[in-house]
């Protein structure tokens, strides 16, 4: 019998700290927080729409030495709230 565990996004605040299955997303406009997402949403074409973004942003090239969202945080933990239901 498996248990269920409910997809959540968290402020990662460590490399350390970022559960399997999940990867780290730099997020802001002006002070970047650090969250960790559910592999899973690289599925979805709204994060994957946010994804281009950052790349035609930042390229290849994240300052943060992670994938860095331009968005607002608040847009942000909208968006992932839409994806998690």
């Amino acid at each position: 019998m498996a248990i269920r565990m409910p997809r959540i996004i968290k402020k990662s605040s460590t490399a350390g700290d970022v559960p399997k299955g999940h990867f780290v997303v730099y997020v802001g406009e002006k002070q970047k927080k650090r969250f960790a997402i559910p592999i899973s949403f690289l599925s979805q074409p709204l994060f994957r729409d946010l994804l281009s973004q950052a790349e035609e942003e930042f390229g290849f090239d994240h300052p943060m030495g992670g994938v860095t969202i331009p968005c607002s945080e608040d847009f942000f933990v909208d968006l992932t709230s839409c994806l998690r239901k």
